[in-house]
């Protein structure tokens, strides 16, 4: 019964929130006045912004709505980059991890419908690199964010193990794009749009997944070392 309960909440939220979002057209300018509206407010009540946008973002995340990418440069353009480093990227492990829930609980049939196909290479990568496959989903997206939420859920990785990998692995992406939304923050005209600290920022957005390839394949190559010395000295 409490099972059937909330599927039928988790139903109701999730298609209640997709036809609000078809009423509304999501572009940077919609993203810029929503934060112009957020921040007159955040002057008389900060904390209750916070929290509130801290509670969206979960929501957004456990849901798997569309809307992460533009409530990260949101975050960035109305908190600042360490105040919205900090706000997204716990929001976003929380919201994940709930999705991650939904899944092993209440979703696991559906779930296995829909996306099973995609969770053997998943559960192969994590039989043979353990929790650092993971790790590489997360600094390296090549599976959508929100597949990876569900299609763990049908794999036996531990839920805190989830979160503190998801938590490590997204920080550096949510670095790149917080820093992309103080800059779109600051873009008052059109001149606004060429400037250095934009362009910056946006040719880091561009080049993170190279990055984080190089990243990783470092991380991987000295851990490949350390097992190989250990071996050498046993």
């Amino acid at each position: 019964m409490r099972k059937l309960f909330l599927l039928l909440v988790l139903s109701g939220l999730t298609a209640g929130a997709y036809v609000i979002l078809r009423q509304q057209q999501i572009d940077i300018e919609t993203v810029r006045g929503h934060v112009d509206v957020l921040a007159k407010w955040r002057m008389s009540n900060a904390a209750f912004v916070v929290v509130g946008f801290f509670a969206a973002y979960v929501l957004v995340t456990a849901l798997s709505l569309p809307l992460a990418t533009w409530m990260t440069l949101a975050g960035g353009a109305l908190f600042g980059f360490w105040q919205g480093v900090l706000i997204v990227s716990f929001a976003s492990a929380l919201g994940a991890t709930l999705a991650f829930i939904a899944a092993r609980h209440l979703l696991r049939d559906w779930v296995r419908d829909r996306l099973g196909d995609r969770s053997r290479p998943l559960e192969a990568g994590l039989a043979r690199d353990g929790a650092f496959y993971l790790f590489t989903l997360r600094l390296i997206p090549v599976v959508p964010f929100f597949a990876v939420n569900l299609l763990m859920g049908l794999t036996p990785i531990r839920m805190l193990t989830f979160y503190l990998v998801s938590q490590a692995g997204m920080l550096a992406g949510t670095a790149v794009y917080v820093n992309a939304g103080t800059q779109l923050a600051q873009v008052e005209d059109l001149s606004g749009i060429v400037s250095l600290p934009l362009l910056v920022s946006f040719a880091l957005l561009g080049l993170f997944p190279w990055i984080a390839r190089k990243i990783l394949q470092v991380v991987k190559r000295r851990g490949e070392d350390g097992r190989r010395q250990t071996e050498e000295r046993a």
